[in-house]
């Protein structure tokens, strides 16, 4: 009699703790991301009334509020943000087992670099990767390095490549490849064939990258300690669009090396000699703290040079 108590309570137990679905995490994630249940069924292709039905019984089997209502929008509280990348490793590890018999790294990477990275650095890589592994699939976005951030805390990526010195509490941040910033002009200016002073320096107008760039951050830290003023006279969003801008006229840029390699072979621009400090820095892989790391994507970091963190204990 004993035993088939315990048996039922067991069974009680059990069904107590699957109360839960992933169709019901799924709503959770993607409200979380779009702020309202509405963006949440635009994104997993639902109806509103079923992402708002399955939010309401995921918050009802766990009996505690994951959002607080703010007008339309729903905004994280700290239930949701303590659930949040736990349902994420549940629905990723979910994703994985639907393409576990559809070949190796079936599943599409999710990756993010600003645009340095993305730009001159990963694209080769991407491709080798590819070429390695046939059936699979990246998807890349590049940003400014304040959204790569933005991105990887808010799970929307797997991994992120970064070049500035930010930090943020939820992700772990890894030094990766050595990087320097070098300032260039076009072939006819003025200094191209000399060694700039300081104060030519502070009294030419600079084309920069806009703030939120990893860029950005590194070139004012190191321009405005060096320098008695820093005329900007140009803010772009584009590596490209700044050399071009640098190239057909009297501006100076400051640039990743790996950005202008290819132009200064060219001789679409001349690095500028001065006697600046060097101004090296590290790039970086930023992955969220909480995220538990497919084998995919574990593997496409090491195939990057990149290291790999141990996973996080359960808790």
């Amino acid at each position: 009699m004993t035993g088939k108590t315990d048996q039922a309570e067991s069974a009680e137990d059990r069904s107590a703790r699957l109360r839960l679905n992933l169709r019901q995490l799924e709503v959770f994630v993607a409200t979380a991301r779009g702020g309202s249940t509405r963006a949440a069924a635009d994104r997993i292709a639902r109806s509103q009334s079923a992402a708002s039905s399955a939010l309401a019984e995921l918050e009802g089997a766990l009996g505690v509020q994951l959002f607080d209502r703010l007008g339309r929008r729903l905004v994280l509280n700290e239930n949701g943000r303590a659930l949040l990348p736990r349902a994420q490793a549940l629905i990723d590890q979910a994703g994985e087992m639907q393409t576990l018999f559809n070949g190796e790294h079936a599943a599409p990477l999710k990756v993010a670099a600003s645009f340095t990275i993305g730009e001159y650095l990963l694209p080769e890589r991407v491709t080798n990767w590819t070429r390695l592994h046939p059936q699979s699939r990246v998807n890349l976005h590049i940003a400014n390095t304040r959204d790569v951030i933005e991105a990887v805390a808010g799970f929307e990526v797997d991994v992120g490549f970064i070049e500035g010195p930010q930090t943020h509490p939820d992700l772990s941040v890894r030094a990766w490849l050595d990087d320097e910033l070098v300032i260039v002009a076009a072939p006819g200016h003025p200094l191209a064939r000399r060694v700039a002073t300081h104060r030519q320096l502070a009294q030419a107008t600079w084309v920069l990258r806009e703030h939120g760039s990893g860029t950005r951050q590194v070139t004012d830290a190191w321009l405005i300690q060096n320098l008695e003023q820093v005329e900007v006279g140009f803010e772009l969003g584009s590596t490209e669009a700044i050399k071009r801008v640098v190239a057909s006229s009297d501006a100076l840029g400051c640039l990743s090396r790996h950005a202008v390699a290819q132009s200064l072979v060219d001789g679409h621009l001349v690095e500028l000699r001065t006697r600046l400090p060097v101004a090296h820095r590290r790039l970086a892989t930023v992955i969220h703290r909480e995220k538990r790391l497919g084998r995919a994507t574990a593997d496409f970091l090491r195939h990057c040079g990149a290291s790999v963190p141990r996973a996080a204990p359960a808790r």
